[in-house]
């Protein structure tokens, strides 16, 4: 009986000093695209039930991690570097291409159930990244040439793997990650013109050589509205506007959009989820999830604000630049003023694989904070941590 009593007081502890406003704003983004996917599943397939699963894991896995001190995890970063590269060399060996894709990106799981590892490895190299900007800083070598030279290769060895499988949308959010996280951390201006000079340099490269016939005719197709658009590359970007379009200011209803129930729009359950909620609930619908993400990723901004440390200050923006890149190429391809390239809509869009790893994501961002505003639960990690021997 003591010991249940202790138990629950626990976890009362932990609900008092947790960011709940955090944990209200993500459990609302999915609770929200719960009832999209349960209109969706009109025009066929099953995706309710794995969101909710995902999301039920990855909530509980979360609380776990934010309990734990980020910077006891953080040590393990040798750990999570060889986690990272066993994923990629399992993809390598035993990797699929699901449906409505066109990488080899997938895991193919028990029970006819698929996992993408570049979920998981991205915010593990939110972890490693941030601890290498916390090392370089401390030993006042951040602003060297050869410790730059560090982080780009930090940050370019998962960006090529992951090129190489044909994930190239996961590899430019692995990017902009890099690129927020140095900002933060202090990295000289100059370093980014000379990288963005570079880039800008290397375009022709890019475009003959980095990107695939594919990947060019999706951009191409952002200018070609006479044909392409409505024909072929630009088809669903065409058809997601006028989903969007026709929804006006309150949308069809939850479940009466003709267009998401016969599935006009291919992978509307997926990248596209916003167009659905742009026939069914209107404008006002669409405003709602810009406004439930704009708040999460302001949140998670001063999470890193308040951090205790640069190490916290680094975690925390590294997701930071994870939620605000996916959501910005997200609702840019929507709306077609950016190229087709398969990113998610944070916690909207289907994908159990997604939604967990984001929840873990959210689970670090929860330690920062946890551990920012109450030692009790820092000396209470360290404790379980060493008594499990993480």
């Amino acid at each position: 009986m003591r010991a249940l009593k202790k138990f629950f007081g626990a976890i009362g502890d932990y609900f008092v000093n947790t960011d709940k406003i955090l944990w209200f704003l993500v459990i609302s983004c999915t609770v929200y695209s719960t009832l999209l996917l349960s209109s969706v599943e009109r025009a066929g397939g099953s995706f309710v039930k794995t969101q909710i699963a995902a999301a039920v894991i990855g909530i509980l896995i979360a609380i776990v991690i934010s309990v734990i001190d980020y910077e006891y995890i953080a040590r393990y970063w040798w750990a999570l570097v060889i986690i990272s590269f066993g994923l990629f060399m399992a993809v390598f060996l035993f990797g699929i291409t699901v449906s409505g894709t066109d990488d080899t990106a997938w895991i193919r799981l028990p029970g006819g159930l698929t996992f993408q590892p570049s979920e998981l490895i991205k915010i593990f190299f939110i972890v490693t990244f941030a601890k290498h900007l916390d090392v370089l800083k401390s030993k006042d070598k951040l602003k060297t040439f050869l410790g730059v030279v560090s982080l780009l290769a930090h940050v370019g060895i998962p960006v090529l793997i992951i090129h190489i499988q044909g994930d190239d949308g996961s590899a430019l959010i692995f990017f902009f990650i890099m690129l927020i996280m140095c900002v933060v951390a202090g990295v000289q201006a100059r370093y980014f013109v000379i990288l963005g000079a570079t880039l800008a340099v290397a375009l022709p490269l890019l475009w003959n050589f980095f990107l695939n016939d594919e990947h060019r005719n999706r951009i191409l197709a952002l200018f070609d509205l006479d044909s392409n658009a409505l024909t072929s590359y630009g088809y669903q970007q065409y058809q997601s506007k006028v989903s969007i379009a026709s929804g006006e200011l309150t949308g069809y209803g939850l479940g009466k959009g003709y267009r998401t129930g016969v599935g006009f729009v291919p992978e509307q359950e997926n990248d596209f989820i916003f167009s659905v909620a742009g026939e069914e609930l209107g404008f006002i619908g669409t405003m709602l999830i810009l406004t439930l993400l704009l708040l999460l990723i302001a949140k998670v901004f001063f999470v890193g604000i308040d951090a205790r440390d640069n190490l916290g200050s680094f975690i925390a923006f590294g997701m930071f630049g994870l939620l605000a890149s996916q959501t910005i190429i997200n609702i840019g391809m929507v709306v077609g003023l950016l190229p087709v390239i398969g990113i998610t809509l944070p916690f909207f869009s289907a994908g159990g694989t997604s939604s967990m790893c984001l929840y873990f994501g959210i689970g670090l961002v929860q330690s920062v904070y946890l551990h920012k505003h109450n030692n009790e639960v820092i000396k209470l990690s360290y404790t379980r941590a060493e008594r499990i021997k993480i």
